[in-house]
């Protein structure tokens, strides 16, 4: 088995409006379609770990050389597009596993039902701290 990391894209892809502004019905409707899936992903131990990020004006940046003080700034303030959202940690056979799945998470439904086509980065992970 081999592990992946599915990067959820703050940027709502078909959807040009952010989730709090959507009619409640559809935001249910969203979020249950994300909690059933990845219900089925724990059920099939293909799920690892799964989380919603805060949103990005709470993120900090650290930076740190080891010599003088450490420097943080608040935000990363990227375009919104490049913003995580959340992430999950699967582990599957093989990557088109992890693509398709990914590809069943972006098509949560959106506003009036459409699926959001939400970008998601599928990316390996290159093993354990210690194993590398």
């Amino acid at each position: 088995m081999t592990r992946f990391l599915l990067l959820v894209n703050h940027d709502g892809g078909a959807v040009d409006r952010p989730m709090l502004e959507w009619d409640p019905e559809d935001i249910r409707a969203h979020l249950q379609y994300l909690r059933d899936q990845l219900d089925e992903l724990a059920d099939s131990g293909e799920l690892v770990e799964a989380q919603a990020l805060a949103a990005p004006e709470l993120a900090k940046v650290v930076r740190a050389n080891g010599v003088t003080a450490l420097v943080m700034t608040k935000g990363p303030y990227p375009v919104a597009k490049e913003v995580l959202a959340g992430y999950q940690v699967i582990d599957v056979e093989s990557e088109a596993r992890a693509v398709e799945i990914a590809a069943v998470l972006s098509s949560a439904p959106g506003p009036g039902g459409h699926p959001c086509g939400q970008p998601i980065e599928v990316r390996q992970v290159m093993g354990k701290a210690g194993e590398l």
